[in-house]
């Protein structure tokens, strides 16, 4: 009977402690990933506002995006070629940016 028992019992504490750490596990990456999410969204408000800081006219509408790697995708419509390589200049020059793609148009009125 005490056989039984104890047998049980180790079954038991198996079948949970596995489950336990899947569910530590699952935990620490909802904390992994509402940290990138927060790291991704301070990228894009750091350039932001460098952007806006510039107070240049020809910098026109530009979009800014970070993705989860630390890439930054530049979007949107400039009026010179030079303001769209000055936006570009200051995502790359940004902390924590691992690289920049840019999609900006360049669009003369």
């Amino acid at each position: 009977m005490k056989t039984y028992l104890v047998t049980g019992c180790a079954i038991l504490a198996t079948l949970l402690g596995g489950s336990m750490v899947a569910t530590a596990h699952e935990a620490h990456s909802d904390t992994a990933h509402a940290a990138t999410y927060v790291k991704d969204s301070a990228i894009t408000t750091k350039i932001k506002a460098r952007l806006a800081a510039q107070h240049i006219a020809s910098l026109g509408d530009i979009h800014v995006k970070t993705d989860k790697h630390g890439v930054v995708w530049l979007s949107g419509r400039v009026k010179t070629r030079e303001a769209a390589e000055k936006a570009v200049s200051i995502a790359r020059s940004t902390a924590h940016v691992r690289g920049v793609h840019s999609e900006i148009k360049v669009v003369r009125n």
